[in-house]
């Protein structure tokens, strides 16, 4: 069984690490390289750098568009096409991250902003596995701090500075929670 994993980022790089696109497409790699497809909000930014890095190591994508129809995902959202497969959710920003969440079987966050924040507490409340790419720029750097207090139900993160450690404590994690689900 392939794992789903979502790469959720800024889509807006200016906050992030001088290094976190680099960091993005070796995230990427390593879910290609692993055998897992990369699920994305088929936008800029991070993500993009995400798919691109999946790309070159030979993976496939699938990105949820906030948006209705290919048109609108180019004119109105001015999103590139950048997934194999897109889901057009037509549900805008919030109901995109809601659906693009729930279809992975973990996340990963790198960097990132308020919609970034917004995946987070929906994978967190969801309980899903969630991986935290560290030292790369905003909410991902003030997770550990936000964590400490709402807790409700096991907590399933990691932490980790290194792309290929932080896939493979990812998918750890995702088939000890399918494992505690049978």
């Amino acid at each position: 069984m392939k794992y789903k994993i979502a790469v959720s980022g800024a889509a807006q790089t200016g906050i992030c690490s001088k290094n976190a696109e680099k960091l993005a497409k070796e995230i990427g790699k390593e879910i290609a390289k692993q055998g897992c497809i990369l699920v994305t909000g088929a936008t800029t930014g991070i993500p993009y750098f995400s798919v691109q890095g999946l790309e070159e190591a030979g993976g496939v994508s699938v990105g949820f568009s906030p948006a209705a129809s290919e048109t609108a995902h180019r004119k109105k959202y001015r999103l590139p096409r950048v997934s194999d497969i897109i889901v057009h959710t037509g549900f805008g920003y919030a109901g995109r991250n809601l659906l693009m969440t729930r279809a992975a079987d973990a996340v990963i966050i790198i960097c990132g902003r308020m919609g970034t924040l917004n995946e987070f507490t929906i994978a967190f409340e969801d309980q899903k596995p969630i991986g935290v790419l560290e030292g790369t720029g905003g909410t991902a750097d003030i997770i550990k701090d936000l964590i400490k207090f709402p807790h409700r139900g096991k907590t399933r993160i990691v932490f980790e500075k290194d792309p290929k450690k932080l896939v493979e404590k990812l998918i750890r994690l995702i088939k000890d929670s399918k494992r505690s689900k049978r």
